[in-house]
């Protein structure tokens, strides 16, 4: 077994996996992992045998790390993370490990899209788990918090099986910063069309965008971008009370910051 005293990767690590909660309908498979993990990090484990009963507990106990069968009896994996990470939980960007003996290019696209951090597959060793804790634990992707996606950013899917080079020209080891202004200002855009039909996702969207835009201005000195990003934040803070603004309010308090939206050169945005 793999004692965390061996290891100072897994010591760096434990203080993240303390707390890990599994969710699969065999007993069996859920004491697997459970044991797997308590040879790492000795952590307390949870188990839940339905998406429901999952949801539930993980309301109840905050769990740093989320084990998920991708389809069984009761439990579907890709639903269970597209309500985690839309929920008002404090464990809703935890990262999330799908488990799976085979698995279908369309189902790992799916899984992606609904904000999974890896797939770990069946049978597999105590050195394949190790090798995805430390991608979701020490080496954190960037928190994609938009509309139609709310989860880690897809363009490090499954980095625990990658060490290529990087697939863009606009994937750099930090983003920066007229890249991190369009990506907030793409998903303003697109939550702003959006307020009427998703309004409690599409204001939780533009608030953290509105803080990344904050923040971008104060680095870049552009007070310009400081106060409108500033404007824009105390309407949302209003607007969480006023149930009858319609996407053209949004859109004119928004027009300020969207005026830094890039115009004539399309490949500064980064995609989602």
């Amino acid at each position: 077994m793999f004692a965390i005293n061996d290891n100072k990767t897994v010591q760096r690590m434990a203080p993240m996996l303390s707390r890990v909660l599994v969710v699969d309908p065999q007993p069996t498979g859920a004491r697997v992992i459970g044991d797997q993990m308590r040879s790492v990090a000795k952590p307390e484990v949870w188990t839940a045998p339905t998406t429901d009963k999952a949801l539930k507990l993980a309301d109840k106990v905050n769990p740093q790390i989320i084990f998920c069968e991708l389809a069984a009896e009761k439990v579907d994996g890709i639903a269970f993370t597209r309500k985690l990470r839309r929920s008002d939980f404090a464990c809703r960007k935890a990262p999330v490990i799908l488990l799976t003996g085979q698995a279908t290019a369309a189902a790992i696209l799916a899984a992606r899209d609904a904000g999974v951090h890896e797939f770990l597959r069946r049978p597999f060793t105590v050195k394949d788990l190790v090798k995805r804790l430390e991608a979701v634990t020490l080496y954190r992707r960037d928190w994609v918090e938009a509309v139609a996606y709310v989860g880690p950013d897809r363009r490090r899917f499954n980095s625990g099986d990658y060490a290529g080079p990087l697939k863009r020209h606009t994937d750099t080891e930090t983003t920066p910063e007229a890249a991190r202004i369009a990506q907030a200002l793409k998903i303003v855009k697109s939550a702003v069309e959006a307020v009427e039909d998703d309004r409690r996702q599409a204001l939780r969207a533009l608030s953290v965008q509105a803080d990344e835009l904050l923040e971008a201005g104060r680095t870049l000195g552009d007070q310009r971008l400081v106060e409108a990003a500033t404007a824009f934040h105390h309407f949302l803070f209003e607007a969480r009370s006023q149930a009858d603004l319609k996407a053209a309010d949004f859109e004119r308090r928004a027009a300020p910051l969207l005026a830094y939206m890039p115009r004539h050169d399309d490949r500064r945005v980064v995609h989602l």
